[in-house]
C-alpha cells in the first residue's frame, strides 16, 4: 500500500526533535514547530493514519503467527510441554505488544484529527468569498464523514483484539499451571473458537486498513498531493 511519509533533512529533523522535546505537552507550540518546516495538521493526520494502518498490519501478522503457534500445540507430546509453554508465552507477549501499539496509534490519529477539524472550521469564518467558503465547508463535511467511518473501523478492529488476547492469555496460563496431556486436550477444545475469533479480527483489521488508504488518498487530493 502506497503511503504518505513526512520527509525532512537530517539537520531539520534534529533541530525539530530538539524543539519538540522542549515543548512536549503544548499543542500550539508542537504544531507551530512542524509548520515552520512546512508540515501542517493535514500532513500529520495523514501520517498518523498511515502509521496506524502499519501498526494494524503488523498486529494482524503477529496474531496470525500466534495462532499458528497455538494450533501447533495440539500435536505436541507431553515431554515437550515446557518448551511449548515458553514459545506460546513469547507469542502472547508479542501479540499484546502489537495490540498496544495499535491502540496508541489510533489515539494519536484522534488527537490530531480533532485539532485539524477544529482549525478548519474556525478558518472557514475567515474566508470572505461565499463561494470559496461554501466549497471548503463542503470539503470539511465530506472529510469528517469519511474520517468518522475510518475511526469507527479502527476502533472496531481494536475491540476485536482484546477477546483474542484474553483467550491466548487463558491458554498460556492454563498450560503453565498444567504441563501435562490434559492441558493439551483443553487447548485442542478451545482452538476452534480462537481460530474463529482471529479470523474475525483479521477481517476487521483488513477493512480498517482499506479505509485508511482511501482516507489518505482523499486527503492528499484535497491537499494537492495527488
Amino acid at each position: 500500500m502506497t503511503r504518505f511519509r513526512i520527509r525532512l533533512s537530517k539537520g531539520t529533523c534534529a533541530l525539530l526533535g530538539g524543539c519538540l522535546l522542549l515543548i512536549t505537552g503544548c499543542e500550539s507550540a508542537y504544531y507551530g514547530a512542524w509548520e515552520k518546516v512546512g508540515v501542517y495538521k493535514r500532513d500529520l493526520l495523514v501520517e498518523r493514519v498511515a502509521e496506524a494502518a502499519d501498526a494494524q498490519e503488523a498486529a494482524k501478522e503477529e496474531f496470525q503467527s500466534a495462532l499458528e503457534r497455538f494450533s501447533s500445540v495440539v500435536t505436541i507430546v507431553p515431554s515437550d510441554l515446557k518448551n511449548t509453554y515458553e514459545s506460546l508465552a513469547d507469542a502472547f507477549e508479542d501479540a499484546e505488544s502489537r495490540a498496544n501499539r495499535v491502540s496508541n496509534r489510533i489515539d494519536a490519529v484522534e488527537d490530531v484529527s480533532a485539532d485539524l477539524f477544529d482549525e478548519w472550521a474556525e478558518e472557514l469564518e475567515l474566508i470572505g468569498s461565499t463561494k470559496l467558503r461554501s466549497s471548503s465547508a463542503s470539503q470539511l463535511r465530506a472529510s469528517q464523514r469519511q474520517y468518522a467511518g475510518l475511526i469507527r473501523a479502527m476502533r472496531l478492529a481494536e475491540s476485536k483484539m482484546e477477546p483474542v488476547l484474553n483467550a491466548f492469555r487463558d491458554q498460556v496460563l492454563y498450560l503453565k499451571h498444567n504441563l501435562n496431556a490434559q492441558a493439551i486436550a483443553s487447548l485442542r477444545s478451545e482452538l476452534t473458537t480462537i481460530q474463529s475469533d482471529v479470523a474475525i479480527l483479521i477481517r476487521d483489521m483488513e477493512a480498517s486498513i482499506r479505509k485508511s488508504q482511501a482516507f489518505i488518498e482523499d486527503m492528499e487530493m484535497i491537499g494537492g498531493k495527488s
